[in-house]
């Protein structure tokens, strides 16, 4: 599973208007067109899509409802998902 307020850079009480600073932000640093690494695209693809979830109240809803359950039901993998995603956020490739 994607994390996408990680994709972001935001938590997971952030506000519309931290989620939308978040994604011009997260959008300019990784466009293909201005970042010449070789997955920019693949990032600014999960920047997009963690942007139109979390931008949308009843997708964001569903998000955080399938979220919290995932933690419930596996929380070791999905722990190591949220840390995969992060450190790939982090760590230049």
């Amino acid at each position: 599973m994607t994390d996408h307020y990680a994709a972001l850079g935001v938590s997971s009480h952030a506000s519309l208007a931290d989620i939308k600073k978040a994604f011009r932000q997260q959008a300019s640093l990784h466009h293909p067109d201005r970042n010449p690494s070789p997955n920019a695209a693949e990032r600014f693809r999960a920047v997009q899509k963690a942007y139109e979830v979390l931008s949308d109240p009843a997708q964001r809803e569903a998000y955080d409802s399938n979220r919290r359950r995932n933690l419930l039901d596996d929380p070791l993998a999905t722990a190591q998902d949220i840390w995969h995603s992060y450190f790939k956020s982090i760590l230049p490739s």
